[in-house]
């Protein structure tokens, strides 16, 4: 006699009940007096609920071990549900496609809240606070490239992005506007191996 291997055999419905509960669903559909079936079924629910102690404190467990019984009878177990147990329309039904608001970016590299942060820095009055937010804003500009090109970037580059994102409004001379310099972080050392214990 040739080993079968699970591989072989009909896919599983919910594979997490294993292929024995599957078996007594399966047969559970095919008893033809309707009261012995519903009492099958009945112990098929205690046997499932046995397998998964843990949800036992949901309220809707009792209603959850019902679905699943419908699901792994496709649907063709017919009894007297205790449940509204869910439709097989339902289940196959995809959920509604959620609309998703894609704003232009100019620049991806630098993000949407860069822009808005930009938007805000012109409206404020020329003072020390404006100052203070946009050095701010162009320095962690100069972060976000350095993250994703190692070899640096020149300031002039930041500068002339913040001034088309101001659109003029903000113009730093890179001749004498200069933004801190960033260095990519040493990699971690190495933990040296514990020393040996005296006897």
């Amino acid at each position: 006699m040739s080993l079968q291997y699970n591989t072989q055999k009909e896919k599983l419905i919910l594979p997490e009940y294993g292929r024995n509960i599957q078996q007594m669903v399966d047969y559970c559909v095919t008893i033809p007096d309707r009261e012995e079936r519903t009492r099958c079924a009945y112990t098929i629910i205690q046997i499932m609920g046995n397998l998964f102690p843990q949800i036992r404190d949901s309220d809707d467990y009792k209603h959850k071990l019902w679905d699943h019984l419908a699901i792994m009878s496709d649907f063709k177990l017919d009894i007297d549900f205790p449940y509204e147990v869910v439709k097989k329309e339902n289940l196959e039904s995809k959920p509604q496609k959620v609309e998703y608001k894609l704003d232009h970016i100019k620049y991806r590299h630098y993000g949407k809240l860069i822009e808005m942060m930009i938007d805000e820095a012109c409206k404020y009055p020329e003072g020390d606070e404006k100052n203070a937010l946009v050095s701010l804003i162009a320095n962690h500009m100069k972060k976000l490239i350095f993250s994703i090109n190692k070899d640096g970037v020149e300031d002039e580059k930041i500068l002339k992005d913040l001034y088309h994102y101001s659109k003029g409004k903000i113009n730093l001379d890179p001749a004498t506007y200069k933004l801190r310099e960033f260095k990519e972080a040493p990699a971690p050392a190495q933990q040296a191996g514990k020393k040996k214990k005296k006897k």
